[in-house]
């Protein structure tokens, strides 16, 4: 078994110095930049992870699993671009250090490019990968439109949220793991098992990104925190503080002032109402749905060790 460190080497050898030669410059020097602050690299980890499983050769996945990372990275550009975002991971976003145009045209060759990752599949691999690849692609994108139109709704339910961080986070993890198993060699109620398994992660890692938009460590979190109560994203966190108490939070939500005193107010709600704890426990719910999934996958505990590590760092975030 590959540890963490030494897959994460393989993904950044990779990687490093994909982009800085090609030309047009202005092309590919906004994904060569993208790339490079790529953060933790968990969708390719778990593509690995997934194949490694199965197999102690993870060659025929690596391939994919950049191809993984490339296509997540091409929709950041994008999203940042339709949040207005001006920092991801600590470094400027790609449309404000160059412009929206480039972000969007970078972006496009970034998709493009995703797709040359799986060619070197063997021809009885390249069809049922390519179809989840491409399935998980277009739901990521329906994903990101409910988010969008969630912007201009009044009113959201909890489950049609759980539905849109489905779509536009958690297939995408659990995709990276399917397409790995697969790859390493796993039968199709494994490959079912695994995927349910990176959905429930998903679904808890998006519900600790909110939780942590609101109350985690700027220094750490990544982004700056309050950015979505300032933009009045309907997250887990709103959709519950305006269920149970409307006339509280509506007035603030919809009224004039200042972004700084906005934050303090909302924050301030969330704890009166106890949505810090109901979100808590929203996410160990799924962390012990995922932890289900990954007991019923058919291979030795002492394998399945590297992913139960990446629930409890999960876990250990919002303890």
């Amino acid at each position: 078994m590959y540890s963490i460190n030494q897959l994460f080497s393989i993904i950044s050898n990779e990687l490093e110095g994909t982009y800085n030669s090609r030309t047009p410059s202005n092309l590919y020097e906004p994904i060569a930049y993208s790339m490079s602050i790529g953060g933790k690299r968990i969708r390719p980890l778990l593509c690995l992870l997934a194949a490694n499983l199965y197999t102690d050769t993870i060659d025929n996945a690596l391939r994919p699993a950049i191809g993984l990372e490339t296509f997540h990275n091409f929709t950041l550009l994008h999203d940042d671009i339709m949040d207005k975002a001006d920092v991801r991971r600590n470094q400027a976003t790609v449309h404000k250090k160059w412009n929206e145009n480039t972000a969007i045209l970078s972006g496009d060759a970034m998709m493009i490019e995703s797709y040359n990752y799986f060619l070197n599949l063997s021809p009885e691999l390249l069809s049922p990968i390519f179809k989840i690849f491409n399935q998980t692609a277009l739901e990521v994108c329906e994903g990101q439109q409910y988010d969008m139109d969630f912007e201009n709704r009044t009113a959201v339910k909890e489950t049609d949220y759980i539905e849109m961080i489905r779509l536009k986070t958690a297939v995408l993890l659990a995709a990276a793991l399917k397409i790995g198993a697969i790859i390493g060699g796993a039968d199709t109620e494994d490959a079912k098992n695994i995927y349910d398994f990176g959905i429930n992660m998903g679904l808890a890692f998006q519900l600790q990104d909110d939780y942590l938009d609101t109350f985690g460590d700027e220094s750490t979190f990544g982004k700056r925190i309050g950015g979505d109560i300032s933009e009045n994203k309907k997250t887990f966190l709103l959709i519950n503080a305006i269920k149970k108490a409307p006339s509280i939070i509506n007035p603030i939500i919809n009224g004039e002032m200042k972004e700084t005193e906005k934050i303090m107010k909302v924050t301030q709600i969330y704890k009166d109402l106890k949505i810090d704890v109901l979100t808590e426990e929203k996410i160990l719910s799924y962390y012990q749905k995922a932890l289900d999934n990954l007991s019923s996958i058919k291979v030795k505990d002492k394998k399945k060790e590297l992913l139960l590590s990446f629930l409890n760092n999960l876990k250990g975030r919002i303890s």
